[in-house]
Protein backbone atom coordinates (compact mmCIF):
# COMPACT_ATOMS: atom_id res chain seq x y z
CA UNK A 1 0.00 0.00 0.00
CA UNK A 2 3.20 2.48 0.88
CA UNK A 3 4.74 1.88 -2.58
CA UNK A 4 1.61 2.05 -4.58
CA UNK A 5 1.00 5.43 -2.57
CA UNK A 6 4.88 6.33 -3.55
CA UNK A 7 4.46 5.81 -7.10
CA UNK A 8 1.60 8.04 -7.36
CA UNK A 9 2.67 10.95 -5.61
CA UNK A 10 5.72 10.46 -7.88
CA UNK A 11 3.70 10.01 -10.59
CA UNK A 12 2.03 13.58 -9.89
CA UNK A 13 4.96 15.32 -8.62
CA UNK A 14 6.56 14.59 -12.16
CA UNK A 15 3.29 15.65 -13.64
CA UNK A 16 3.88 18.81 -11.55
CA UNK A 17 7.07 19.42 -12.23
CA UNK A 18 6.61 19.26 -16.56
CA UNK A 19 3.50 21.16 -15.87
CA UNK A 20 5.66 23.81 -14.06
CA UNK A 21 8.20 23.31 -17.30
CA UNK A 22 5.81 23.67 -20.05
CA UNK A 23 4.17 27.12 -18.48
CA UNK A 24 7.24 28.65 -18.08
CA UNK A 25 8.69 27.54 -21.53
CA UNK A 26 11.23 30.88 -22.40
CA UNK A 27 10.84 32.42 -25.54
CA UNK A 28 14.52 31.25 -26.75
CA UNK A 29 13.48 28.66 -27.92
CA UNK A 30 11.10 30.22 -30.60
CA UNK A 31 14.19 32.04 -31.73
CA UNK A 32 16.16 28.41 -31.61
CA UNK A 33 13.58 27.48 -34.06
CA UNK A 34 13.82 30.06 -36.23
CA UNK A 35 17.41 29.90 -36.60
CA UNK A 36 17.10 26.31 -37.45
CA UNK A 37 14.22 26.72 -40.06
CA UNK A 38 16.66 29.17 -41.78
CA UNK A 39 19.76 27.84 -41.09
CA UNK A 40 20.79 30.54 -39.17
CA UNK A 41 20.12 33.59 -41.53
CA UNK A 42 17.61 35.00 -39.59
CA UNK A 43 16.80 35.61 -35.38
CA UNK A 44 15.06 36.90 -32.96
CA UNK A 45 16.82 39.65 -30.94
CA UNK A 46 15.77 41.44 -27.69
CA UNK A 47 13.22 38.24 -26.47
CA UNK A 48 10.79 38.85 -24.10
CA UNK A 49 8.33 37.37 -22.32
CA UNK A 50 7.35 33.15 -22.72
CA UNK A 51 6.96 30.51 -25.18
CA UNK A 52 3.45 30.98 -24.85
CA UNK A 53 3.07 35.14 -25.08
CA UNK A 54 6.05 37.11 -25.84
CA UNK A 55 7.70 39.50 -28.12
CA UNK A 56 10.99 39.94 -30.04
CA UNK A 57 12.30 41.81 -32.86
CA UNK A 58 13.39 39.71 -36.15
CA UNK A 59 16.93 40.25 -37.57
CA UNK A 60 19.98 38.79 -38.78
CA UNK A 61 23.27 38.49 -37.42
CA UNK A 62 26.52 37.54 -39.34
CA UNK A 63 28.21 35.39 -37.24
CA UNK A 64 27.68 33.83 -33.90
CA UNK A 65 29.33 37.16 -31.72
CA UNK A 66 28.09 39.10 -33.93
CA UNK A 67 24.65 41.66 -32.50
CA UNK A 68 21.27 40.81 -34.31
CA UNK A 69 20.36 43.86 -36.74
CA UNK A 70 16.66 44.32 -36.94
CA UNK A 71 15.50 43.47 -40.50
CA UNK A 72 11.83 44.97 -39.47
CA UNK A 73 10.63 48.27 -37.91
CA UNK A 74 8.47 47.40 -34.70
CA UNK A 75 8.07 44.43 -32.32
CA UNK A 76 6.92 40.95 -33.68
CA UNK A 77 4.26 39.83 -30.62
CA UNK A 78 2.71 36.25 -30.86
CA UNK A 79 0.26 34.02 -28.91
CA UNK A 80 0.47 30.30 -28.48
CA UNK A 81 -2.40 28.51 -27.53
CA UNK A 82 -1.62 25.89 -25.26
CA UNK A 83 -3.97 23.56 -27.19
CA UNK A 84 -0.68 22.98 -28.96
CA UNK A 85 0.22 20.32 -26.02
CA UNK A 86 -3.10 18.41 -27.92
CA UNK A 87 -2.27 18.50 -31.16
CA UNK A 88 -4.04 21.55 -32.28
CA UNK A 89 -2.39 24.67 -33.31
CA UNK A 90 -3.58 28.13 -32.40
CA UNK A 91 -1.11 31.37 -32.85
CA UNK A 92 -1.16 34.82 -33.19
CA UNK A 93 1.28 37.01 -35.15
CA UNK A 94 1.54 40.70 -35.12
CA UNK A 95 3.35 43.69 -35.87
CA UNK A 96 0.78 47.00 -36.25
CA UNK A 97 4.06 48.55 -37.66
CA UNK A 98 4.75 46.28 -40.70
CA UNK A 99 1.67 44.10 -40.95
CA UNK A 100 -2.14 44.84 -42.06
CA UNK A 101 -3.46 42.81 -39.93
CA UNK A 102 -2.70 39.99 -37.19
CA UNK A 103 -1.69 36.72 -38.76
CA UNK A 104 -3.18 33.70 -37.35
CA UNK A 105 -2.69 30.25 -37.80
CA UNK A 106 -4.69 27.68 -37.12
CA UNK A 107 -4.96 23.35 -37.32
CA UNK A 108 -2.54 20.86 -36.05
CA UNK A 109 0.62 19.17 -36.69
CA UNK A 110 0.03 18.51 -39.94
CA UNK A 111 -2.00 21.02 -41.98
CA UNK A 112 -2.38 25.07 -41.08
CA UNK A 113 -4.82 27.75 -42.22
CA UNK A 114 -2.57 30.62 -42.42
CA UNK A 115 -4.93 34.33 -42.44
CA UNK A 116 -4.84 36.69 -45.56
CA UNK A 117 -2.40 39.87 -44.35
CA UNK A 118 0.40 42.16 -45.89
CA UNK A 119 4.09 42.49 -45.17
CA UNK A 120 6.19 45.54 -45.46
CA UNK A 121 9.69 44.97 -46.49
CA UNK A 122 11.92 47.79 -45.84
CA UNK A 123 14.52 47.27 -48.65
CA UNK A 124 17.22 49.18 -47.20
CA UNK A 125 17.83 46.52 -43.85
CA UNK A 126 17.41 43.89 -46.37
CA UNK A 127 20.82 44.33 -47.36
CA UNK A 128 21.70 42.52 -44.31
CA UNK A 129 20.81 38.99 -46.03
CA UNK A 130 23.88 39.10 -48.02
CA UNK A 131 24.39 39.35 -51.58
CA UNK A 132 23.03 40.11 -54.37
CA UNK A 133 21.10 42.67 -52.11
CA UNK A 134 23.98 44.17 -50.16
CA UNK A 135 25.60 44.61 -53.92
CA UNK A 136 22.70 46.45 -55.41
CA UNK A 137 21.38 48.63 -52.31
CA UNK A 138 18.06 48.49 -53.23
CA UNK A 139 15.71 51.62 -51.52
CA UNK A 140 11.73 51.93 -52.68
CA UNK A 141 8.71 50.33 -50.69
CA UNK A 142 8.12 46.40 -50.97
CA UNK A 143 5.26 44.60 -49.65
CA UNK A 144 3.97 41.02 -49.65
CA UNK A 145 0.87 40.06 -49.31
CA UNK A 146 -1.53 36.94 -49.97
CA UNK A 147 -4.80 35.38 -49.70
CA UNK A 148 -5.18 32.75 -47.48
CA UNK A 149 -3.04 30.10 -47.32
CA UNK A 150 -3.00 26.24 -46.63
CA UNK A 151 0.22 24.84 -45.59
CA UNK A 152 0.80 21.12 -44.72
CA UNK A 153 3.48 19.38 -43.88
CA UNK A 154 4.26 15.76 -46.23
CA UNK A 155 7.47 13.05 -45.80
CA UNK A 156 8.92 16.21 -44.23
CA UNK A 157 8.38 18.64 -46.69
CA UNK A 158 6.64 21.85 -46.19
CA UNK A 159 3.50 22.46 -48.84
CA UNK A 160 1.71 25.54 -49.59
CA UNK A 161 -0.78 26.20 -51.47
CA UNK A 162 -2.53 29.57 -52.44
CA UNK A 163 -1.23 33.20 -54.32
CA UNK A 164 0.76 35.81 -52.90
CA UNK A 165 1.97 38.93 -54.80
CA UNK A 166 5.06 40.84 -54.62
CA UNK A 167 4.99 44.29 -55.06
CA UNK A 168 8.02 46.44 -55.56
CA UNK A 169 6.87 50.45 -56.15
CA UNK A 170 9.80 53.30 -57.07
CA UNK A 171 12.36 50.76 -56.85
CA UNK A 172 16.28 52.16 -57.30
CA UNK A 173 19.04 51.22 -56.74
CA UNK A 174 22.71 52.19 -55.30
CA UNK A 175 24.00 51.11 -58.49
CA UNK A 176 22.38 53.21 -60.87
CA UNK A 177 21.79 57.37 -61.11
CA UNK A 178 18.33 56.62 -62.76
CA UNK A 179 15.71 56.43 -59.81
CA UNK A 180 13.28 55.03 -59.75
CA UNK A 181 13.66 52.58 -62.21
CA UNK A 182 10.16 51.23 -62.05
CA UNK A 183 7.41 49.76 -60.23
CA UNK A 184 7.16 45.82 -60.64
CA UNK A 185 4.44 42.94 -59.64
CA UNK A 186 5.62 39.23 -59.22
CA UNK A 187 3.00 37.31 -58.67
CA UNK A 188 3.22 33.33 -56.76
CA UNK A 189 0.56 30.90 -57.80
CA UNK A 190 1.53 27.85 -55.19
CA UNK A 191 0.73 24.41 -55.15
CA UNK A 192 2.26 22.19 -53.18
CA UNK A 193 6.34 21.75 -53.39
CA UNK A 194 6.36 24.54 -56.30
CA UNK A 195 5.51 27.74 -57.65
CA UNK A 196 4.43 29.11 -60.41
CA UNK A 197 6.01 33.51 -60.78
CA UNK A 198 4.75 35.65 -63.46
CA UNK A 199 6.99 39.15 -63.16
CA UNK A 200 5.42 42.51 -64.90
CA UNK A 201 6.10 45.96 -64.99
CA UNK A 202 3.56 48.45 -64.06
CA UNK A 203 5.67 51.84 -64.36
CA UNK A 204 9.22 52.40 -66.38
CA UNK A 205 11.25 54.02 -67.78
CA UNK A 206 13.07 50.38 -67.18
CA UNK A 207 10.69 47.54 -68.05
CA UNK A 208 10.69 44.12 -66.99
CA UNK A 209 8.44 41.13 -67.85
CA UNK A 210 9.14 37.24 -67.67
CA UNK A 211 8.01 33.96 -65.93
CA UNK A 212 9.33 31.26 -63.96
CA UNK A 213 9.06 28.54 -61.28
CA UNK A 214 10.46 27.60 -57.74
CA UNK A 215 10.02 23.82 -58.05
CA UNK A 216 11.81 21.84 -54.80
CA UNK A 217 13.82 24.45 -54.04
CA UNK A 218 15.13 25.09 -57.31
CA UNK A 219 14.45 28.68 -59.19
CA UNK A 220 13.93 28.83 -62.63
CA UNK A 221 13.14 32.05 -64.88
CA UNK A 222 13.07 33.47 -68.35
CA UNK A 223 11.96 37.14 -68.83
CA UNK A 224 12.95 40.15 -70.90
CA UNK A 225 14.56 43.73 -69.49
CA UNK A 226 14.02 46.40 -72.09
CA UNK A 227 13.66 50.71 -71.97
CA UNK A 228 10.28 52.02 -72.09
CA UNK A 229 9.20 54.04 -75.44
CA UNK A 230 11.64 57.02 -75.75
CA UNK A 231 13.93 56.29 -72.77
CA UNK A 232 16.24 54.44 -75.16
CA UNK A 233 19.30 56.12 -74.35
CA UNK A 234 18.96 57.03 -70.99
CA UNK A 235 18.66 53.50 -70.13
CA UNK A 236 21.39 51.93 -72.51
CA UNK A 237 24.50 51.60 -70.31
CA UNK A 238 22.07 50.16 -67.05
CA UNK A 239 20.66 47.72 -69.67
CA UNK A 240 24.06 46.53 -71.13
CA UNK A 241 25.15 45.64 -67.54
CA UNK A 242 22.43 43.17 -67.20
CA UNK A 243 23.55 40.82 -70.09
CA UNK A 244 23.68 41.40 -74.13
CA UNK A 245 21.44 42.79 -76.13
CA UNK A 246 19.24 40.29 -78.44
CA UNK A 247 16.47 41.17 -81.14
CA UNK A 248 12.53 40.34 -81.42
CA UNK A 249 10.14 41.83 -83.98
CA UNK A 250 12.80 44.87 -84.48
CA UNK A 251 13.02 46.17 -81.05
CA UNK A 252 16.20 45.36 -78.68
CA UNK A 253 15.75 43.41 -75.15
CA UNK A 254 17.70 41.48 -73.05
CA UNK A 255 17.23 38.12 -72.07
CA UNK A 256 17.52 37.42 -68.42
CA UNK A 257 17.85 33.57 -68.14
CA UNK A 258 18.02 31.21 -65.03
CA UNK A 259 17.71 27.65 -64.68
Amino acid sequence: MQRKTFFVLFFVGVLSVLGTLLIFLPASWLGFLLEKQTMGRVSLGDIQGSFWKGSAFVGVAVDEKSAVTPLFPGRFSWQISPLILLGQVAVVLENKVVMSAPLKIDGNFQQWQVSPASLNLPPERLEGLGAPLNTIGPSGRIVLQWRPLTLSLEKGKLLINGSMQLELNEMASRASSIKPLGSYRLDFDWRGDSAKLALMTSQGPMMLEGIGALQQGRFQFSGKAYAEAGQEEKMANLLNLLGRRRFEGGKQFIALEYK
